[in-house]
């Protein structure tokens, strides 16, 4: 009896130390994390970029807007106070924002809009994310320059995966009108025409060297010889997937979307508007001053685009100074694919792996397939034909299912949701093309024209979804980065035409594909991706092309509550604006 009593104390101490082992981890966890208050002030600000002075919205008054960094586990607090003369919200972009959804951004779908001279304040945590996010405007066309960088480092005693790198820089590539934006978008819609391209592309809100009036404000990025440095790219153009490469440098990818990656080298990557790749550079080269560059990947034929080039300078700490010698040192200049490279978009993409294997999930609840592209809508016979501007006399549009998604004024759908409104949304988005066709082949001119609708699709909490998106050639084929506020997924697969149930599942990546929160669509072909309902709200998935979500390329989850109270959505903030 007693050796039994000695067992049974042994064993209960053991097991006693190693809950108390366990709480006191994840107290210092908790101690350790931290809130992080902003104010956010969103205002008219002189910003003179070629050539030309524009009253342009920025956030405190900067362009780009102030980089955040917290760390994995962190609270931020944001106030945002609109001093501006249009409606804006803030999107958090890529935050699982867990049972928050009240604090995710999308203008009429998570809340109505900041009016000027309110105020609303953010509040989040950070769960179980390291690596680069962005925020940025969420509301018609003011993310042009209301956008900043979202650093996420590890909790306070982790690391990287990788060699912590001597010196870190956010990379911010964006996208100039020499013109409001606001007012290029309201002209679109108005003519029904697509809307004017970009006048430059820019890093860090600066076009650089081969634009006009730029030189002098070109960013320069340090390195020394012999350092590894990481670079945190942002693709925050509005309408423009985007190559970037530095002159005579490899980059070894290491993450993406705020998710760690199996390093792999590249000279080149491919960002979609709202993706994040995350490089190591080394000193390696001579030292000397080296462009970084950015120009368009245009996979849609004939369709016009900004051919312009963006460049910041790599410049090596022991360069010889270029004022001093009294003769200036040009940059080398790295060669960038061509425009239409798609084969180096996909030699890239296909490299993209997690680090480990990972849970992907397997029995599937929901296996959805979602047809992505552009439209026309016939000319309605009350317009005149200065209003339907597009090809042959008609108005652009664009849709998923054959649903243009339109956005509701005077609730917000979580809202409507929340509260039970009634009128506001249905929950019949179809999980299949209405009518199947060669989606990728030459298209029925009678199937070009969507319905438009405020279609949600209801999914039960922790259900096991499958997403087939499927690009369609009406019109035109195009890259479509597909963004799912809310969720990050898993890309399992990729590939081109149409997509083929029997044959393309053996293509299925199951063991360690890439988790991503904006899946680039391939041009004339298919992505397929894979997650778990496990986050209540409604949550918009779009073209992060902002031309394509204006003519109405988006739908939305509507994720339901869970059985726990920390499986169910919080309670609306108090100062939830109205609309």
């Amino acid at each position: 009896m007693e050796f039994f009593n000695s067992r049974f104390a042994n064993s209960f101490g053991f097991f006693l130390g190693l809950v108390l082992l366990i709480a006191s981890d994840a107290l210092l966890s908790f101690a350790n994390a931290k809130a992080h208050h902003h104010d956010f002030v969103i205002q008219a600000t002189p910003v003179k970029r070629l050539c030309k002075t524009h009253n342009t919205i920025t956030v405190n008054g900067m362009y780009p807007g102030p980089t955040l960094e917290v760390n994995n586990g962190d609270t931020l607090v944001v106030k945002v106070t609109n001093k501006a003369r249009y409606n804006v919200t803030i999107h958090w972009h890529g935050v699982r924002q867990m049972r928050t959804a009240w604090a995710d951004g999308p203008e009429f779908v998570t809340q109505c809009p900041i009016r000027p001279g309110m105020s609303y304040t953010y509040r989040f945590t950070i769960q179980g994310q390291e690596g680069t996010l962005w925020w940025h405007a969420h509301s018609s066309w003011l993310r042009a320059t209301v956008y900043g960088a979202l650093i996420i480092h590890p909790k306070e005693g982790s690391s990287y995966p990788f060699p912590k790198p001597k010196r870190e820089t956010p990379i911010l590539l964006g996208e100039w009108w020499d013109a409001n934006p606001i007012d290029v978008v309201r002209q679109a819609t108005r003519t029904g025409a697509a809307p004017n391209i970009s006048d430059a592309y820019t890093i860090n809100g600066q076009p650089g060297d081969l634009y006009n009036c730029s030189s002098q404000d070109t960013v320069v990025v340090p390195i020394d010889s012999g350092e590894t440095n990481l670079l945190r790219v942002i693709n925050s153009g509005l309408n423009q997937p985007l190559f970037f490469t530095i002159a005579n440098h490899q980059f070894t990818v290491v993450g993406a979307d705020a998710s760690y990656l199996k390093p792999f080298t590249t000279s080149v990557i491919m960002l979609g508007p709202g993706q994040t790749t995350d490089v190591l550079i080394k000193g390696d080269q001579p030292p000397s001053r080296y462009y970084l560059a950015a120009r368009a990947y245009a996979s849609a034929p004939n369709a016009p685009f900004d051919n312009t080039t963006t460049t910041a300078i790599l410049e090596y700490k022991s360069a010889p100074c270029p004022a001093k010698k009294g003769l200036s040192i040009r940059p080398v200049m790295p060669p960038l694919p061509a425009f239409n490279d798609t084969a180096t978009v996909t030699a890239f993409t296909k490299k993209l792996r997690s680090p480990q294997k990972v849970e992907v999930p397997t029995d599937i609840d929901e296996s959805l397939f979602f047809t992505v592209g552009l439209g026309l809508n016939n000319c309605p016979r009350n317009f005149r034909s200065s209003r339907c501007q597009g090809p042959n006399g008609t108005r652009f549009t664009a849709s998923m299912n054959n649903v243009s998604f339109v956005l509701p004024s005077n609730f917000s759908l979580l809202q409507a949701h929340h509260h039970g409104i009634p009128g506001v949304f249905t929950t019949d988005f179809p999980g299949n093309p209405p009518l199947k066709f060669d989606y990728t082949g030459n298209v029925s001119r009678s199937l070009w024209q969507p319905v438009p609708g405020t279609k949600l699709y209801k999914l039960e909490y922790g259900s096991r979804v499958q997403i087939v998106l499927q690009d369609t050639s009406i019109f035109t084929p195009e890259n479509h980065p597909i963004h799912i506020h809310g969720y990050d997924f898993y890309i399992i697969a990729e590939g081109f035409g149409n997509f083929n149930p029997k044959t393309d599942t053996s293509k299925f990546n199951l063991v360690d594909p890439p988790l991503r929160n904006t899946v680039g669509v391939p041009v004339g072909g298919w992505a397929v991706i894979r997650f778990v309902a496990d986050n209540p709200g409604v949550w918009l998935m779009h073209c992060h092309l902002d031309v394509h979500i204006t003519w109405g390329l988006a739908m939305a989850f509507l994720v339901e509550n869970g059985v726990t109270e920390l499986e169910k959505l919080e309670a609306p903030p108090p100062d939830y604006p109205v609309c």
